[in-house]
């Protein structure tokens, strides 16, 4: 039987941790840092490094990595969240590459990082592979690699679908798009060694302490109040929680399974020795490792969002979304069709209503903010956090010089109108996938009014 939930199979797999000590009552600090997921743990990572001394507070509902942050499909990518495009038309190209170039930086500094602090959390630097499975997807899948040749830093490949079958022999696939800016990572143990690390530099870490309202020197909790010149809001997908930011960012859930380890057979015949990631050009995408220990986890959507903005308390997901990935997956790996399905789960991640991710520092309040990665923040995380630190230190650098600082995002829709939109737009795109599949060689034009209404 499938185990569900648990907050997740990367959790399971090397035991729910105990919760650190809770807050016991006011607290003054220099920084507070709201949420301990891999943002408020690289922001406190910083901190610590550059100021020895510093006093700094992470508060964290439940405990460190319980959300995104141990949950996610493990792509250490340089994705961009929202395209680079956005920010060629607002700071201009040199900016927009800078962006870029930042986080391919940030994939190798969370290696580097990992090596030399004694981490292992399985990581593997095999690139990223997106697949095309249908005509239309391969019309997509070529545009984008035309447009990516364009930009220096994003180093793709096209391949043919007989290069593709020397690297993973996926059922019908037709070509594949293949940069090398990407890292397979077990995401649990990669935030764990991180929160140990902070610990290890003097920060300190407070789980099981909700904090429910954030003002200007204050995060107001229900363990007590903590003081502090800076507070830093690092909460994601858990944002709409908090007092005032409820329509912020849209808490989108992400669905994933985990096989049982595959036999020698399997891999002998589909390959996949490299370490590289898998994803599609569907509408609705899939993302998918190969684990350490020789599983396949493999995500998607789910249900992509709950009425209110609400979000789960343990990672259970829908046995319809388990369903439909399980029969992606064989769909994918016919091989794979007789291996049990070990582990199904969930997360949220925080999407901003353009779609582009932010960090920031309101120098007149002292509050900070980052985070709306979209599913770009194993990585994402990483410069955030970098960027914070340089921030609430006053300092000048190419990181607080990126496009993506002090950018924010309109709010999102009140309810029913947010619910509708989404539930109306996932539909559309399902829709569209459903289309292409019967062979067309264009992009659905459902799937073309869906991206307008989305304002991705």
């Amino acid at each position: 039987m499938t185990a569900n939930g648990g907050v997740s199979f990367w959790w399971q797999q090397l035991g729910v941790p105990e919760q650190r000590p809770a807050l016991d009552g006011d607290l003054d600090v220099d920084a507070a840092i709201v949420g301990a997921g891999l943002t408020g743990l690289w922001a406190a990572h910083a901190l610590a490094a550059q100021q020895p001394g510093i006093r700094i507070a992470v508060l964290e509902r439940r405990f460190a990595g319980f959300g995104a942050s141990g949950r996610n499909g493990g792509w250490l990518t340089n994705s961009v969240t929202g395209g680079r495009a956005q920010y060629e038309r607002t700071h201009g190209r040199h900016a927009a590459i800078a962006q870029q170039r930042a986080m391919d930086d940030a994939v190798d500094d969370v290696i580097r990082w990992a090596a030399e602090a004694g981490v292992d959390a399985d990581i593997v630097k095999g690139g990223e592979l997106e697949i095309a499975r249908t005509p239309a997807q391969l019309a997509r899948l070529r545009s984008a690699h035309a447009a990516e040749a364009t930009w220096p830093g994003t180093d793709v490949e096209l391949w043919g679908a007989a290069q593709l079958r020397e690297r993973i022999r996926v059922d019908g696939a037709l070509g594949g798009l293949w940069h090398p800016h990407c890292a397979r990572v077990h995401p649990a143990k990669l935030v764990r060694g991180l929160a140990r690390e902070v610990e290890r530099l003097g920060a300190r870490i407070y789980e099981g302490t909700t904090v429910r309202e954030i003002r200007p020197g204050l995060a107001i909790t229900d363990r007590g109040t903590v003081r502090a010149e800076h507070v830093l809001r690092a909460t994601e997908g858990f944002t709409a929680d908090l007092a005032g930011h409820h329509r912020d960012w849209l808490p989108m859930n992400s669905s994933m399974i985990v096989t049982d380890p595959l036999p020698r057979s399997f891999w002998d015949a589909v390959g996949w020795r490299g370490g590289e990631t898998l994803g599609d050009f569907a509408h609705v995408y899939m993302y998918a490792q190969r684990t350490a220990d020789d599983r396949i986890a493999f995500g998607g959507r789910g249900v992509p969002y709950r009425y209110g903005s609400r979000v789960d308390d343990d990672g259970r997901t829908q046995e319809r979304a388990v369903r439909s990935l399980t029969e992606l997956l064989h769909a994918f790996f016919p091989l794979a069709a007789d291996v049990p399905i070990a582990h199904a789960w969930s997360g949220v991640l925080g999407v901003p209503r353009d779609w582009s991710a932010s960090v920031g520092l309101d120098r007149a309040t002292g509050l900070g903010w980052a985070g709306g990665y979209v599913g770009t923040g194993v990585t994402a995380t990483n410069l955030a956090g970098r960027t914070l630190a340089d921030l609430v230190l006053g300092r000048d650098t190419e990181l607080t010089r990126l496009p993506w600082v002090g950018h924010r995002a309109p709010r999102w829709e009140p309810e029913p109108l947010r619910w509708l939109a989404v539930q109306g737009i996932y539909g559309a795109y399902r829709l569209a996938d459903r289309h292409e599949s019967m062979g067309g060689r264009r992009t659905s034009p459902i799937a073309s009014l869906a991206d307008l209404i989305s304002g991705r």
